[in-house]
């Protein structure tokens, strides 16, 4: 049995996992050889998923912060991957202390480590499950345990939905969690797009590893029209959906010669409580 409780047979090590590559770009050492050769072909088809990843975290940083400092006190974070410090908990409580997180992965090893690093702390929870099942999420005990949906609610799907194909509904997915928000819940989101780079030669050979066989996730670039439509029923906050580094940086704001390399969109909505 892993940490808690999860069966060690589900932890598959014979495949790379996005969760696991992820931490690899950002220096982590939560990862395994088949993940790490994976990534590693990656960067060296295209670096720019170094940056990518980790102005992709400082975006979130940057979100939470915002919302925690906006009134919000409870948030339920889907697709967190491997903990890497700071957390969202880490971030939201250094303003508020009595913020939740409910954190949500659909890979056991994850699980493991957040027995480590997340659930050692106070008002977080942590359990298995998969964006794609909206349901199955929002009807789980730590959820029910842990979010008042009488209360404004931060949901956060970071460089998750990329890996959700257009077979599998994505616009339906984000419109069963937007539909169980109350009006004053915020959505942050990011996704990885095609509008910077061209998708032949390296860069296309970089997304095909995700597409490969022997991976667990597929990869799926949007627009940034195709992005925006997930914020349907939700108001952009300014300055709406752009690349991370351009999202309220803390210093100055970068030039486009600096960000010409980030293939990411990122924005944080407010629900309305209209739909589109």
């Amino acid at each position: 049995m892993t940490e808690q409780g999860f069966p060690a047979g589900k932890i598959d090590t014979s495949r790379p996992h996005p969760a696991r590559m992820y931490d690899f770009y950002l220096g982590g050492r939560d990862n395994y050889e088949v993940d790490r050769d994976a990534a590693q072909k990656v960067i060296d088809l295209f670096p720019d998923i170094v940056p990518m990843a980790q102005g992709n975290r400082r975006f979130m940083h940057r979100a939470v912060r915002f919302l925690a400092e906006s009134g919000v006190r409870q948030f339920i974070d889907i697709g967190t991957g491997i903990p890497t410090a700071p957390n969202t908990h880490q971030v939201a409580q250094k303003i508020a202390p009595d913020a939740r997180v409910a954190y949500v992965d659909n890979d056991p090893i994850v699980a493991t480590y957040a027995g480590a690093h997340l659930l050692n702390a106070g008002n977080t929870g942590f359990f298995l499950g998969d964006v794609r099942e909206p349901q199955s999420i929002l009807q789980h005990p730590t959820i029910s345990e842990m979010i008042d949906f009488d209360q404004p609610v931060g949901l956060m799907l970071m460089a998750i939905l990329h890996f959700v194909t257009d077979d599998e509904d994505p616009m339906g997915l984000v419109a069963a969690y937007r539909d169980a928000l109350p009006d004053g819940s915020y959505l942050i989101l990011s996704h990885t797009t095609g509008d910077f780079h061209q998708l032949d030669g390296d860069a296309g050979e970089a997304r095909d590893v995700y597409r490969d066989k022997r991976a667990t996730a597929t990869l799926t670039l949007r627009s940034h029209a195709e992005v925006l439509r997930f914020f349907d029923g939700f108001d952009l906050v300014d300055p709406g959906l752009v690349q991370p580094p351009l999202w309220r940086p803390d210093g100055p704001v970068p030039s486009e010669q600096e960000i010409s390399h980030v293939g990411f969109y990122g924005g944080v909505g407010v629900k309305n409580g209209r739909t589109a």
